[in-house]
């Protein structure tokens, strides 16, 4: 399992243990992920970023990842956000500048 993987699967883990939302919902379209919250009575919008940021962290810690999160739209009852896990870019050849991350000095696994 990939850093990627795990970062989802402690991710959703996370939401499901909150308890600042009522339900939720990710759903792929065009290949993105789409999260569809529907927070407990009371609970803001900014409250929602918040945790969102929040839990996200947790998830991505120990791991090289960034988060890349969205606020849609409100649906009805529930609020829409586009939450992606992206990991870093590597170089894939030597352009011969001796840069300090060329991909000579890695380890190929």
């Amino acid at each position: 399992m990939t850093d990627h993987e795990r970062a989802w699967q402690s991710f959703e883990k996370l939401l499901t243990e909150s308890e600042e939302i009522e339900k939720y919902q990710i759903k792929k379209i065009t290949g993105l992920p789409f999260l569809y919250l529907t927070p407990e009575s009371g609970r803001s919008r900014a409250d929602l970023d918040e945790l969102l940021k929040r839990t996200a962290a947790s998830a991505m810690k120990g791991k090289r990842l960034t988060l890349a999160m969205s606020f849609v739209r409100k649906d009805q009852a529930s609020y829409v956000y586009r939450v992606r896990f992206l990991v870093p870019q590597r170089k894939m050849f030597c352009c011969g500048n001796l840069c300090d991350d060329c991909i000579r000095f890695t380890n190929p696994m």
